[in-house]
């Protein structure tokens, strides 16, 4: 495309400063586009990564400061035009404006990455010692409790919870994490994979109650709908959570029952001129015949390539059909995951659950579609290419820990 086409393109306004927002705006850089990027941030710290908010940050490794765990992105030097402290409260298509305290801001691209929010308690807003944990300014509020070393209550039993304890364990906390399901990931994992996570817990100190839904809780205190009291110097909420799209109300833009923004293939939403990236958003899979949300630091990495290229194109040219990966460091283990289970057929074991490391396998019709490490590394790389390439495999070779995934072609 000649500079002078290029020159030509609309100018390109991008809601959120997240991963996928600032990704999607170095992309149309990296890409060649040319024109006015603008990207709007609500909060007031410079873009940065959320990874190190539940390992770095908590524990102390990391300053408080946004600078600390900042994106290394030179916004003056690719001519993007950073607003911070600027809450989107509003979008109107037909007038190809966006509404903001400070007055409308008019695009012509528009591009949402609005990421997610946590979902909270009911009945906990307000009280004192009930934390969550999404953005730096919850790690800088929770690092003093974790340094007074508090008896903490995590309400939750997901990655995120799961992260959080290990922290606060690392800070010498007593922690007591409290699920409604009846195990750990119920949402994420089947029952016997998740199975040897729970004993993790206890290896690290900490109490795991399951099972157990929470009544109520007050300053001090966690109510179980059981009757049991626990004492609680914090709680930490991490239940999950939701895309950040209340705000798109009225708008025309289509969403699905999530919430998610129902993005196409090439992460266009309903209305002409506006996409959808990252965790607010889901997409089609053709590799996996199902529509995937995905609330992971990759999928804010990946997407953002597609929507510049079908930006800078003008047309669609690149659908977004990615192999979803994400990792979560626990209890002194490093789990990493890559694919979808959803519509697998069949589920092998690499390893022995009791032993230090081991991998999980889905395959469907022959081929693998995902795969979990604890551990092993180069099982997910070599079946992140398996699944890629969705080449039959052999099931009993893929079964044997000792033979490389590389190898278990059929």
């Amino acid at each position: 495309m000649s500079e002078q086409t290029q020159q030509t393109k609309p100018g390109v306004v991008i809601v959120g400063a997240g991963m996928a927002g600032v990704q999607t705006a170095v992309a149309l850089r990296e890409q060649g586009f040319t024109g006015p990027v603008t990207l709007l941030g609500a909060e007031p710290h410079q873009p940065y990564d959320r990874p190190p908010l539940s390992k770095a940050v908590l524990l102390g490794k990391a300053e408080e400061a946004a600078f600390d765990v900042a994106f290394d992105v030179d916004f003056e030097e690719l001519r993007i035009d950073l607003r911070l402290g600027t809450e989107v409260t509003g979008v109107r298509p037909a007038a190809h404006e966006l509404d903001t305290p400070a007055g409308p801001v008019p695009y012509e691209v528009l591009v949402l990455a609005t990421g997610a929010e946590p979902l909270t308690l009911p009945g906990s807003g307000g009280v004192p010692g009930v934390h969550l944990l999404r953005t730096l300014d919850d790690a800088a509020r929770l690092r003093p409790v974790l340094a007074a070393a508090h008896d903490l209550v995590v309400v939750g039993a997901g990655w995120i919870g799961a992260e959080f304890a290990t922290a606060a364990r690392g800070a010498g906390c007593a922690v007591t994490v409290v699920e409604a399901a009846d195990r750990v990931l119920a949402g994420a994992l089947p029952a016997e994979v998740a199975a040897p996570m729970a004993r993790w817990y206890a290896e690290a100190g900490a109490t795991l109650i399951t099972g157990a839904a929470v009544a109520g809780i007050e300053e001090g205190l966690v109510r179980l709908a059981d009757g049991r009291e626990l004492a609680a110097g914090a709680v930490v909420v991490g239940i999950g959570a939701r895309p950040a799209t209340g705000w798109l109300d009225g708008t025309g833009i289509e969403r699905g029952p999530d919430g998610s923004i129902t993005a196409d293939a090439y992460l266009r939403t309903s209305v002409p001129g506006v996409y959808a990236v990252g965790d607010c958003s889901s997409f089609p899979s053709a590799r996996y015949g199902a529509r995937l949300l995905v609330h992971h630091w990759d999928n804010a990495l990946q997407g953002p390539r597609a929507v510049a290229a079908n930006i800078v194109a003008g047309e669609p040219v690149q659908a977004y059909d990615p192999v979803p990966y994400f990792w979560s460091e626990q209890f002194g283990r490093f789990v990493q995951y890559a694919g979808h289970h959803g519509g697998a057929d069949t589920l092998l074991w690499r390893g022995s659950p009791d032993d230090a490391t081991w991998s999980v396998c889905w395959l469907r019709e022959g081929a693998l579609v995902a795969v979990l490490a604890v551990g092993r590394p180069r099982d997910l790389a070599q079946g992140r290419r398996l699944i890629e390439s969705a080449v039959p495999v052999d099931p009993d070779r893929v079964a044997d820990p000792d033979v490389p995934l590389k190898s278990a072609t059929a």
